[in-house]
């Protein structure tokens, strides 16, 4: 057979080819996996977002006091090593100053403190222990006969009157020997807002009793208190057999109903009820400006896992009362003191009320 030209080669008929492309199939399980994948990137990117958000409205919301650790002079050490490293001590103040508007939190009108325009009314040391397993309410009576730095002897509460937060803590801090991580304050105002936005709550009153300051009679039984009802509870002394002792027994059995309703909100209720507390803390409670909302939101997730049966509440041991002056005062059992003190800078205070029951003021609530 002869061979084909190149010329021929090119003029020669090519058969037509016919090619079919196939479309490629989607597996239903890999579309599937890639609508999860879209799915849970735009919710981790909204929770991001939402989260972002909340953090930022809160932050915008505390009312902070700056400066209240600047400048104080030998401070108490915190311990570096064990438990007692990581738990904190919170001095918890509410003020008396009675003006228009609030002076705490995010609606206060008010300047946080004036120069002897108020004192404290309630001065109490939350101790969180470093495990977050307990916690430990302590109160100071506020006619505590102490030394207040530059001033000598006086009630513990004139610290606040005479130069505000930063002189309070420093004398809480001589006076105990415990660091103060933290300060809260909240006025009278404040304190009434925040018990109507929680709910109110219940208080028991064992006999009754009346205050002959503000012609109020609390009648025996259970009580369901709102914010101007609450108020007045923890205020009274008048009318009730230890006087300010008693009304420091009210004062903590306030904060123990407050804190039972609040701890068993975020136990059963999870985060958006941290939120929610927070929200309501934020509103009408002051702090320190070193207090990050982080920081907080950590604190009441891992106070999530208590209940009031792990808290502590006591009065520091005191000797009896008296008179300086024409000032009624309160002394203070200098010996168990130093004892219980050293309890809290070792974190260990349950141990220590374990052995000394009989040291703190106890008694029923009146």
């Amino acid at each position: 057979m002869n061979e084909l030209t190149t010329a021929q080669r090119s003029t020669e008929p090519v058969a037509p080819v016919n090619i079919v492309v196939t479309p490629r199939r989607r597996h239903p399980v890999r579309k599937a996996l890639l609508g999860l994948l879209a799915c849970t990137l735009f919710l981790a990117l909204a929770a991001v977002a939402g989260v972002f958000y909340l953090q930022n409205r809160l932050d915008n919301q505390i009312q902070r006091i700056d400066n209240v650790f600047t400048g104080l002079d030998n401070r108490p050490a915190k311990p570096t090593t064990g438990t007692a490293a990581s738990s904190l001590n919170i001095l918890v103040m509410g003020t008396d100053r009675r003006a228009e508007g609030s002076a705490t939190g995010l609606d206060g009108t008010g300047e946080e403190w004036i120069p002897g325009a108020q004192r404290t009314d309630a001065i109490m040391i939350l101790h969180v222990d470093g495990d977050r397993e307990g916690a430990s309410l302590i109160s100071i009576p506020r006619d505590s006969w102490v030394d207040v730095p530059g001033y000598g002897t006086n009630k513990i509460n004139a610290a606040f009157s005479f130069s505000g937060p930063s002189l309070a803590i420093e004398t809480v801090e001589q006076y105990t020997g415990v660091r103060i991580d933290h300060l809260a304050v909240i006025d009278m105002i404040g304190f009434e807002a925040l018990t109507d936005t929680l709910g109110g709550v219940d208080i028991r009153v064992p006999q009754t009793v009346e205050d002959t300051a503000r012609n109020v009679v609390w009648a025996k039984g259970e009580h369901h208190l709102d914010g101007e009802e609450a108020l007045l509870y923890v205020r009274q002394r008048y009318g009730l057999p230890r006087g300010d002792f008693d009304r420091v027994q009210r004062q903590q059995a306030f904060v123990r109903s407050l804190m039972r309703s609040t701890l068993q909100s975020l136990r059963n209720d999870g985060p958006r009820t941290v939120y929610d507390v927070l929200d309501t803390l934020s509103r009408h409670v002051s702090v320190d400006s070193g207090w990050s909302v982080g920081d907080l939101r950590s604190l009441a997730f891992d106070l999530r896992g208590m209940s009031t049966g792990d808290v502590d509440f006591m009065t520091v041991p005191v000797l009896g009362t008296g008179m300086e002056g024409d000032q009624s005062v309160v002394y203070l059992d200098a010996s168990a003191n130093r004892s219980l003190w050293e309890s809290v800078r070792n974190d260990r205070v349950t141990r220590w009320l374990s052995m000394h029951a009989t040291d703190v003021l106890t008694g029923p609530v009146r």
